[in-house]
């Protein structure tokens, strides 16, 4: 029997966790960045949760976080790009919307954004002055763009629909139409998987030619799953607050379980598949830990919004006053941001 384990707390975020981003295995573990309303995406070692330092600069909340290949470097949801290992910012890619999703290119020297002028932006990282190619179709706001097939191809969903382009022709392949929002869409390289979600079902499709595979149907709305890399389960959450393990190829339900006081917006598998994080409407992270024996589930809850004490950081930081970002942009705020960074992580 599986021993079950309470939660470990350590206070950071205030706001809800929109976002969770691991980055690949490296020589010193992996690490994990998480995009937080609170406008301060914070850094931490991915298998202990501890905090190495956070991000700060952004007058507004943060949509979304990623890492290119090597973990060296770490972008958001302002286009900014970080050195992942000494907090600097490295640039600014400056857009007039919001940028809800960012994503780098395998060999790093590209950076791929969506956002609510419903266009694809393409950044060469090597001439960050230079414009950003432009890639028009969607209907409305972007809500993830991801580079797939070794770059060759890309994805980008916005509200209703799913579209599949040429990276070298920039012209469309393919698309899925849904009768309702899309609330998440996710790549797995291994198999070339992609994952959306809408409504309460979760749907498996070929990334290279956007054919379906295998969907399930949950209890309640979802809004973020993930499959572990050996692919024998996924987990998946979403409003009512619950977290479902499915197996894969039974499609069965193995699990649930509820912890949380809001809705999951995101679910992450580590790239070891050992654990993975949640991110939640109450301001928490959770990370379970499904590979290791007898500690299915250890959770680690990373919280905010009642506390104001700060996780013990892994490594020393710099000496820094820390300042209260400012209101919160909604969602679909046109507001034009150029941030000043004033941390170092």
């Amino acid at each position: 029997v599986a021993m079950r384990q309470m939660p470990l707390a350590c206070s950071n975020h205030k706001r809800p966790v929109v976002d969770l981003a691991f980055s690949g295995i490296t020589p010193y573990g992996y690490f994990l960045i998480s995009a937080c309303q609170d406008g301060k995406p914070m850094l931490r070692q991915g298998d202990t949760e501890d905090w190495i330092g956070t991000f700060l600069g952004h007058k507004s909340a943060d949509w979304g976080t990623t890492w290119n290949k090597e973990a060296i470097k770490a972008a958001d949801f302002t286009a900014q790009v970080w050195d992942a290992v000494s907090g600097d910012e490295l640039m600014t890619l400056n857009h007039k919307h919001i940028v809800k999703t960012p994503d780098f290119t395998q060999d790093s020297n590209y950076l791929l954004t969506g956002g609510q002028d419903k266009l694809l932006h393409i950044y060469d990282l090597n001439k960050p002055e230079a414009e950003p190619k432009e890639i028009s179709g969607h209907t409305s706001g972007i809500k993830k763009a991801l580079g797939c097939s070794e770059d060759k191809q890309i994805l980008s969903a916005d509200d209703k629909t799913v579209r599949l382009w040429d990276h070298a022709t920039m012209t469309e392949v393919k698309s899925l139409n849904f009768n309702m929002s899309v609330s998440s869409m996710g790549y797995i390289p291994e198999g070339e998987i992609l994952v959306i979600t809408y409504g309460r079902s979760i749907a498996f499709h070929s990334a290279v030619s956007l054919e379906p595979v295998k969907s399930f149907e949950a209890p309640a709305i979802i809004n973020s799953p993930s499959l572990r890399p050996k692919k024998e389960f996924l987990v998946a959450g979403g409003e009512d607050f619950k977290l479902y393990k499915y197996g894969y190829n039974s499609r069965e339900e193995l699990e649930s379980y509820k912890g949380h006081f809001g809705p999951i917006h995101c679910v992450r598998f580590s790239p070891d598949g050992e654990l993975y994080a949640s991110g939640h409407e109450d301001g928490t992270q959770t990370v379970p830990n499904c590979g290791r024996k007898n500690l299915w589930p250890l959770e680690m809850c990373v919280s905010g919004r009642n506390s104001d004490e700060l996780a013990k950081p892994k490594i020393s930081s710099p000496e820094t006053t820390e300042q209260e970002p400012e209101e919160i942009a909604s969602e679909n705020s046109d507001s034009i941001y150029s941030p000043t960074p004033g941390v170092k992580a």
